[in-house]
């Protein structure tokens, strides 16, 4: 009876070995029929975003996924790759933005025009994808989270007064082929621009973005900074590591902390996870940025 427990066990250990290194092995839900589009939104090699689609007929809403890297130009749209593949095997649309940055063209106020021409593109891609641009919903990580939250403010831009925006920056209509967020996942985000100046965060990385410090550039920086739009007229999860030492969690507090007191719809969620948990699709972490977006989508 003894040595009938013991093969027993061990049968059932082995099955419980094979079970685990076969779902480690094989590839997301439907991953390996992800389709895959790449196109340009403007003439700098910079300027491209690359669309993956889901294998159904008609994604659940699109997802623009938004590197970071604290705005420099050696961190790029790979980033934001498996995040995009994982998100289309989930059955939605997922456009991965890359756009210049400091040290490739970028910084103010081209990373910013960016943005808002690549979140347009999706206007031209539409009809060809089938892809139902009612809800748009941003994923950033970093400074991708920065750029999320400041994209969906971007009705609130004119009235920000940079004097050395150009149109592109402060454009507001529906009807001129602005795509407005609906709604954004920050991914440990730096939401509070004054304050990662102040920490000189990632060896001044605020004032090597902007061209200067806010002292030389009051206006480049507050129009810049995601606080100065609050409250947004859209959603906004503030999802932090709790053992993030990139971008301290202040970060998300104080912007979230500042978004409800102005009657905003946001939420600050602390997971479990250092800076890149946020973006790796193992992770519980990013599990939890990806149900976020998907309750956004509904």
């Amino acid at each position: 009876m003894a040595e009938m427990r013991r093969r027993t066990m061990i049968a059932a250990a082995a099955a419980v070995t094979l079970g685990a290194v076969s779902a480690a092995c094989s590839p997301g839900p439907k991953e390996d029929a992800v389709k895959r589009h790449k196109y340009q939104y403007g003439e700098d090699p910079s300027q491209w975003g690359e669309l993956f689609l889901p294998e159904v007929a008609a994604p659940k809403g699109v997802v623009v996924v938004i590197h970071g890297g604290y705005w420099r130009s050696q961190y790029g749209a790979e980033l934001g790759e498996p995040l995009a593949k994982d998100l289309a095997a989930h059955g939605m649309a997922a456009w991965n933005l890359e756009y210049r940055r400091a040290g490739n063209g970028g910084g103010w106020p081209n990373t910013f025009a960016d943005v808002l021409a690549g979140i347009d593109k999706l206007g031209e891609l539409a009809d060809e994808h089938g892809l139902g641009l009612d809800r748009v919903v941003a994923l950033g990580h970093s400074a991708g989270g920065h750029l999320a939250v400041w994209a969906a403010g971007r009705r609130r831009l004119a009235g920000l007064g940079a004097p050395d925006a150009d149109r592109q920056l402060t454009r507001r209509g529906d009807d001129d082929g602005a795509v407005q967020l609906t709604g954004v996942v920050s991914q440990s985000g730096v939401l509070n621009l004054a304050a990662a100046e102040r920490l000189n965060l990632s060896n001044g990385a605020v004032s090597n973005f902007l061209g200067g410090s806010s002292e030389k550039y009051p206006k480049r920086h507050k129009f810049a900074d995601p606080m100065s739009a609050v409250p947004l007229g859209v959603p906004v999860y503030a999802v932090h590591g709790t053992e993030d030492d990139t971008v301290p969690v202040s970060q998300s507090e104080t912007y979230a902390g500042a978004a409800k007191a102005a009657g905003a719809p946001v939420q600050l969620l602390k997971v479990p996870g250092d800076h890149f948990a946020l973006i790796d699709p193992k992770a519980p972490a990013y599990r939890k940025c990806r149900e976020l977006v998907q309750q956004l989508l509904v």
